[in-house]
């Protein structure tokens, strides 16, 4: 097995969590390894692109609530809504009612149901409404 270093690790992280052009030289148990020890940091460069355009947008003047927006939306965008899907997705079977094998079942197909539009969009305002009081504060 190769020796793993931080960098494969870093490259994993941004390269199959972010949009962002990384390359990922490595796609073994080391480097995947590495990558979810690093996921923090790919975080944390997201989260910082985040508040830059909400701090940005204050800065000219847009306003609060387009500023929340914003920040709100750099996340789902440089993530490929990864967490969002993900939401929905357990949102959907939790809200089944059903056994947990059809639960999972319901889960893993790639639509979103009812429960899963109701939870983004009450999560999603919930993260806008929050961001334009603390920006309308600040």
């Amino acid at each position: 097995m190769l020796k793993s270093s931080p960098y494969d690790g870093l490259r994993f992280a941004f390269g199959t969590l972010t949009v962002l052009p990384v390359r990922v030289h490595r796609w073994d148990r080391g480097a995947a390894r590495g990558g979810m020890l690093t996921a923090p940091v790919a975080g944390l460069a997201v989260g910082v692109c985040a508040a830059g355009l909400g701090l940005l947008l204050l800065l000219l003047d847009a306003g609060p609530l387009l500023a929340a927006v914003a920040s709100v939306a750099v996340p789902a965008a440089l993530t490929r809504g990864l967490h969002l899907d993900g939401l929905a997705d357990t949102a959907d079977g939790l809200g089944s009612g059903k056994p947990a094998e059809d639960a999972l079942r319901i889960m893993k197909q790639s639509d979103i149901g009812p429960f899963g539009v109701i939870t983004l969009v009450l999560a999603v305002l919930a993260q806008v409404a929050v961001l334009a009081q603390l920006y309308g504060d600040s």
